[in-house]
């Protein structure tokens, strides 16, 4: 020991300083911000299933964070788009609609203060047929006097 070598430890200490600090819980070594212990619990509370895995709520808790982070970015986008700095349910609303998957999701879903999502339908706009008469006009002028005269000629055959 004078020598400067240290005395090797026993494998049940190491064992025992392993188990002490070294536990990681789920959250932590998922990397996910939603509480996958919360969610374990709610699974095994609400009898889903009398066996519930140990990867299911992890897994679970990354798929809600997914949805969650896809909805706000897109919320976030909306909120732009009409120069808001806040997301409001407007834009939550108006999210949801642009979205064709979280649409399904959302199809039965009301949103408190969302408003009605616009829609107009093309069979209710109005065309523009003003520039297209105007031309058309000067078109059937020339055609009537063409006709007139095919109509005038053959009279005067047929009075000869």
């Amino acid at each position: 020991m004078a020598g400067g070598s240290t005395p090797k430890k026993s494998p049940a200490t190491k064992k025992a300083g392993k188990s002490a600090g070294g536990a990681k819980k789920a959250k932590s070594s998922s990397g996910k911000i939603f509480p996958a212990g919360r969610v374990g619990r709610y699974l095994r509370r609400n009898n889903y299933h009398r066996r519930i895995g140990g990867a299911a709520p992890v897994y679970l808790a990354a798929v809600l964070e997914y949805l969650t982070a896809e909805l706000l970015d897109l919320a976030v986008h909306a909120a732009k788009e009409n120069k808001k700095q806040r997301v409001t349910p407007r834009a939550i609303q108006l999210a949801t609609n642009q979205d064709e998957e979280i649409r399904g999701l959302f199809k039965n879903v009301t949103l408190a203060s969302g408003g009605v999502v616009p829609n107009l339908r093309t069979e209710l706009l109005k065309k523009e047929k003003k520039s297209k008469k105007r031309s058309d006009k000067g078109k059937k002028k020339e055609g009537k006097k063409s006709k007139k005269s095919k109509k005038s000629s053959p009279k005067k055959e047929g009075e000869q």
